[in-house]
């Protein structure tokens, strides 16, 4: 392994001796100079892991200095050493992103110490994570394997994401095949499970709070009658996207606490979504609004009335007139829109903002080769959804909003999952097209891959045509029909689609915060 290489520039740099002979004995390389000019023409000469910059020397000043190396290469860490601690000086140095400062005179082990948590850190805290993962490995295993109910399926989903985004730094590949497979063992366990009480629960209501229930059970009785609130419903959002999320919002927002739903199938946004604004199942919107509901082989957009569902709720649950508002965000300009007319949303009691852009990004990236290679697994596709939101029209809109004081509820109408094995299904012209469930009469598929639903009606879905079934795929399984399966298997491989059973798609975040 290289030394790891200190550029030190300090105008007493002759009264450093006892520090830079500790620094070489233990392996490092100190390159010496004495103001910051000459800082700046070395560090432009000879790369260096880190810079050590005394702030007070004649010529220009350390902070000078650092403001021009910074210009150099903005990434190399710098530690600003000072002989006092006046505010406006470490304001400064902070402001100009130093990783970390000493207070003269500084001792060895400080040195030491500082370097080791600069450098050092990432590789330790990666070993760190790889060592303690193999040790939770067994318990996680046991715990997928103990008959778990649907509150301990929430725990295992979160150890087993946390490790994810926890692992995702280490770049370690055996590591991240391992968690693989663990998360597709949890997969297949909890298949069985939904797959063994899915209809009992949605019969009987005693199973967790699933779509329908979401409003009245997780947000309408947290609504603030002393300030405006604001729904935010991300479409297609997984948990692990939501908490690469949570660190940005808590920028602006206090995260008052975070909660968990059931999407109920299929886990598409035509039933989940519009279930979630109605307060009822999809058998039960088609009943009471016949003229609003319109089945898979029906042309025409699937949620057309989200606005007109949540109205109706409000006036059933709430019991009170509220001044509510609702747009749906489903292109760039909308967006646009949304971010000159956000005050307008504060002179609601309650506004609803649906933005479809992960739902967008899921679905062309089976067409798009370039966001292919962008989300090419779980990892970049939090990463992807990362520096979306951070450049979104939306994030600059909640920033408006947070300047102000709002409750805000950020959730979901459903996750995805990632697409890898292929099943074959035959269906007549009028089956539906989605890759992880399929509505149609006289469907052929393999009884092991689905749940079959052929009473659609006792799970709470209508029936297109009177011998209409549902089926679901379980896990990371998609259906394709046999004409060209080998072109199709090949295109939709690897993306993420959702309308199955998998905890990704079914176990949804729903987070209530408010502006800081």
């Amino acid at each position: 392994m290289d030394k790891i290489k200190i550029l030190w520039a300090d105008d007493e740099i002759d009264l450093l001796k006892p520090q830079l002979f500790f620094l070489e004995k233990k392996g490092y390389e100190v390159i010496t100079v004495s103001n910051g000019h000459d800082a700046v023409a070395s560090f432009q000469e000879n790369p260096v892991d880190v810079v050590f910059l005394d702030e007070s020397m004649p010529g220009i000043t350390g902070l000078e200095t650092l403001q021009q190396i910074k210009q150099i290469n903005r990434r190399v860490p710098v530690v600003m050493i000072t002989k006092n601690e006046e505010e406006d000086i470490m304001e400064q140095a902070i402001g100009s992103q130093i990783d970390d400062y000493l207070i003269k005179p500084v001792n060895p082990n400080q040195i030491l110490l500082t370097l080791k948590k600069i450098i050092d850190n990432k590789r330790l805290v990666s070993e760190k994570n790889i060592s303690d993962y193999q040790q939770d490995f067994r318990n996680i295993i046991m715990d997928i394997n103990s008959g778990l109910n649907h509150e301990e399926w929430i725990g295992v989903y979160k150890k087993i994401m946390d490790w994810e985004l926890k692992l995702d730094a280490s770049n370690n590949e055996d590591m991240s095949e391992i968690l693989q497979t663990q998360r597709h063992e949890a997969n297949s366990e909890f298949s069985k499970f939904v797959i063994k009480n899915y209809q009992a629960w949605i019969e009987n209501e005693n199973g967790p709070t699933f779509s329908h229930r979401l409003m009245v059970d997780k947000i309408l009785p947290k609504l603030d009658e002393s300030r405006p609130n604001v729904i935010l419903l991300l479409d297609n959002l997984r948990f692990d996207q939501w908490k690469v999320l949570e660190e940005i919002f808590s920028e602006r927002f206090r995260i008052l606490n975070e909660d968990h739903f059931y999407s109920i199938l299929p886990t598409a946004t035509q039933y989940s979504r519009n279930a979630i604004f109605s307060g009822l199942l999809p058998a039960d919107i088609q009943k009471r609004y016949p003229d609003k509901w319109l089945n898979d082989n029906q042309p025409g957009g699937k949620n057309q009335y989200e606005a007109f569902f949540f109205q109706e709720q409000l006036n059933r649950v709430v019991r009170r007139e509220l001044k509510m508002s609702y747009v749906k965000v489903t292109n760039v300009q909308k967006a646009k829109q949304l971010v000159d007319s956000s005050s307008n949303l504060l002179q609601n009691e309650v506004s609803v903002i649906v933005y479809n852009f992960i739902d967008m990004l899921s679905h062309a990236r089976t067409e798009m080769e370039v966001l292919k290679e962008l989300a090419g697994d779980e990892k970049a596709y939090r990463s992807l959804t990362k520096s979306w939101f951070l450049n979104s029209p939306l994030w600059t809109c909640l920033q408006r909003l947070s300047e102000k004081s709002i409750k805000l509820f950020v959730t979901t109408d459903h996750g995805t999952i990632r697409v890898k094995t292929p099943s074959r299904v035959v269906g007549d012209k009028e089956t539906s097209t989605n890759l992880r469930y399929k509505v149609g009469r006289n469907l052929k598929y393999d009884k092991k891959d689905v749940l079959a639903i052929t009473e659609p009606k006792k799970v709470g879905l209508p029936s297109p045509n009177m011998s209409s079934a549902f089926i679901f795929a379980k896990e990371n399984k998609f259906f394709l029909y046999p004409n060209n399966y080998n072109h199709y298997n090949n295109m939709y491989r690897d993306t993420f689609q959702h309308g199955g059973i998998s905890l990704e798609e079914v176990i949804c975040p729903v987070v209530t915060l408010e502006s800081k």
